[in-house]
C-alpha cells in the first residue's frame, strides 16, 4: 500500500488507501487540463476569490489541520499550528500580489516600443513531500494557480489525510473541479504523468536521488522543472557572536521539526576561541529536551516520522562512528514507546568520513571546530549541498561580508527565520535549481512573452 496514515509516536496504522487505477488517473489529467482552458482566462481577481479563502479556511482551522499533520507525520502541535498559519498567509500574499508580479513589464528598444508579458503554461505536476504537509503544498497552489496554470499533486505516501484535506479546502473556497488535483498514485504512475503531454511543468521538493530522477524525465520531455532539494547548512559562529542569541537559534535550527528540515542548520562551524564555551551550552540545551506526546503543548522533543527514518538515521550516526567521528551526545534512540531519537552531536568529523558529506535528516548536529572566518568559510562551502546557511557575529558588515561568500542559495545574518512569504527559498549544487515563494516563486511555470511595436519601415 503507497499511502498510509502511520502515526510515529504510538506506532498505530490509522487509515490506509488505495492507488488510483490508471483510468482514474487519466480521467483526473483530462479535468485539469479541461479546467486550464477555462482558469487561463479567469481574472486575477476572480482567482484572488478563490486562493485568499482558501487561506482564509486555513487561518480559522488552523488547529483542526494541525492535528491531522501531527497523527500522521509527528509535528509538535504548537510547531503544526505554526506551519498552517504560515500556510494561510502564502495564500493571501498571491492572492493579494499575484497580478503586480505579472503584470506587463515597458521595455525600452531604440525603435518603437516593446513589453514583456506573462502568461501561464498549464498543467503543472507538482510532487511534495511529508515533512511540511501544507507549507509545500501552498507555497506552490499559491504562485501557480493565482498565475493561471492548474495543478496535479502527488503527496508523500505517509500524509495521505493531509494531501486529501489540503484538496477539500481548496474546492471548498470555491476551485473548480480539475483546479488542483490529489493524485494518490505510485512512482511508476508519476512518470507517466511527467510524459503526458498535457502536463506543461514539473516541480519536485525531495531527496536528491527523487530529483534526479524526475529533472531528467522532465528534462527528456523538454519540460520546464523546478527542483528544491537537500542540504546540510552551515552554522558558522564566530569569535564576537553573542552566545545569549546564538545558542537558542541553534536548538531552533537544529531540531525545528525534530531537524526534518531541508535547510535546517546542519553543520555547525565554530572558531576555536569560542568552541568550548559553544559546545558546553549547545548540549546542555539539547540535553534538556524530552521525548514526549507531540500533541501535548509541553512536550519539548518529538518523534521522527516514521520507524525507518529513525532506523536509517541511527545507521548514518553508527556509520559517522565508525568513520572516526566522537558522540558528543545522544547518539541512541530514546527508549520508549514510538519513533523518537535523542537530540545528537557528533564531533571530531574528517574529510574522508562519508558523514561530512552527507545530510543528516533529523535531530543530529555536526560540529566543526576552525581557526578562523577563512577555515570557517572553506568548510561551509566545502559540501555537495548549497541550500542555506547561517553566520553568527555582533559585526553586521562582517556578517554581510561572509555571507557573499558561502556558496548558498539563501544566507542569514544572526537569525535563521525563512518563514516569510516575501522571501524566495531555493539553492544551488545538489540542493537543486528554481526559487519558490516571493516575485521569483510566481515566475517559475509562466511563459515571458515578448511583444514589440516597429516603427521602422519595411526591410529592404
Amino acid at each position: 500500500m503507497t499511502y498510509q496514515s502511520l502515526n510515529p509516536f504510538n506506532g498505530k496504522l490509522v487509515e490506509s488507501f488505495a492507488d488510483l487505477g490508471d483510468p482514474q488517473l487519466e480521467t483526473r489529467i483530462a479535468t485539469a487540463d479541461a479546467c486550464f482552458q477555462t482558469w487561463r482566462h479567469t481574472s486575477y481577481a476572480d482567482r484572488a476569490k478563490i486562493i485568499a479563502k482558501a487561506g482564509e479556511i486555513l487561518h480559522a482551522r488552523a488547529d483542526a489541520f494541525a492535528r491531522i499533520m501531527t497523527t500522521e507525520m509527528g509535528k509538535r502541535i504548537g510547531e503544526a499550528r505554526g506551519e498552517v498559519e504560515f500556510s494561510a498567509r502564502i495564500m493571501a500574499y498571491y492572492a493579494k500580489n499575484a497580478e503586480r508580479f505579472l503584470a506587463p513589464v515597458k521595455l525600452d528598444p531604440t525603435n518603437g516600443e516593446a513589453h514583456m508579458e506573462s502568461s501561464p503554461i498549464g498543467v503543472i505536476f507538482c510532487v511534495e513531500p511529508w515533512n511540511f504537509p501544507y507549507y509545500q503544498l501552498a507555497r506552490v497552489a499559491g504562485p501557480h494557480l493565482m498565475a493561471g496554470n492548474t495543478m496535479l499533486v502527488k503527496h508523500a505516501g505517509i500524509v495521505p489525510q493531509c494531501a486529501i484535506a489540503f484538496e477539500k479546502l481548496l474546492i471548498e473556497a470555491g476551485a473548480p473541479i480539475g483546479l488542483y488535483t490529489n493524485l494518490l498514485i505510485s512512482h511508476d504512475q508519476s512518470d507517466d504523468v511527467v510524459d503526458d503531454p498535457r502536463v506543461k511543468g514539473v516541480a519536485l521538493t525531495g531527496s536528491v536521488a527523487a530529483g534526479r530522477s524526475v529533472a531528467s524525465r522532465a528534462g527528456k520531455n523538454l519540460k520546464v522543472s523546478s527542483m528544491e532539494l537537500g542540504g546540510s547548512d552551515a552554522f558558522i559562529v564566530l569569535e564576537d557572536a553573542d552566545l545569549d542569541l546564538t545558542v537558542p537559534w541553534a536548538v531552533w535550527g537544529r531540531m525545528y521539526n525534530t531537524g526534518q528540515t531541508c535547510c535546517a542548520a546542519k553543520r555547525f562551524i565554530v572558531v576555536e576561541s569560542m568552541a568550548d564555551a559553544f559546545l558546553e551550552k549547545f548540549k546542555s540545551a539539547l540535553g534538556a529536551l524530552e521525548a514526549g506526546d507531540p500533541m501535548d503543548e509541553k512536550t519539548t522533543l518529538g518523534p521522527l516520522s516514521t520507524e525507518q527514518a529513525l532506523v536509517d538515521l541511527l545507521k548514518q550516526v553508527d556509520g559517522a562512528v565508525a568513520h572516526g567521528a566522537k558522540v558528543a551526545l545522544g547518539g541512541k534512540r530514546v527508549d520508549r514507546a514510538g519513533s523518537f531519537m535523542m537530540p545528537t552531536i557528533l564531533t571530531d568529523i574528517a574529510k574522508d568520513n562519508p558523514a561530512f558529506r552527507e545530510e543528516f535528516f533529523g535531530p543530529v548536529a555536526l560540529f566543526f571546530r576552525v581557526k578562523d572566518e577563512d577555515e570557517a568559510i572553506a568548510i561551509a562551502n566545502d559540501s555537495d549541498f548549497g541550500l542555506g546557511g547561517s553566520v553568527w557575529t555582533r559585526d553586521v558588515a562582517r556578517g554581510r561580508r561572509i555571507a557573499s561568500k558561502v556558496e548558498t542559495g539563501m544566507m542569514f545574518i544572526n537569525n535563521i527565520d525563512w518563514t516569510d512569504a516575501e522571501l524566495p527559498f531555493g539553492g544551488i549544487k545538489d540542493s537543486g535549481y528554481g526559487r519558490e515563494l516571493g516575485d521569483m516563486g510566481i515566475q517559475q511555470f509562466v511563459n515571458k512573452k515578448l511583444v514589440r511595436i516597429h516603427n521602422a519601415k519595411a526591410p529592404a
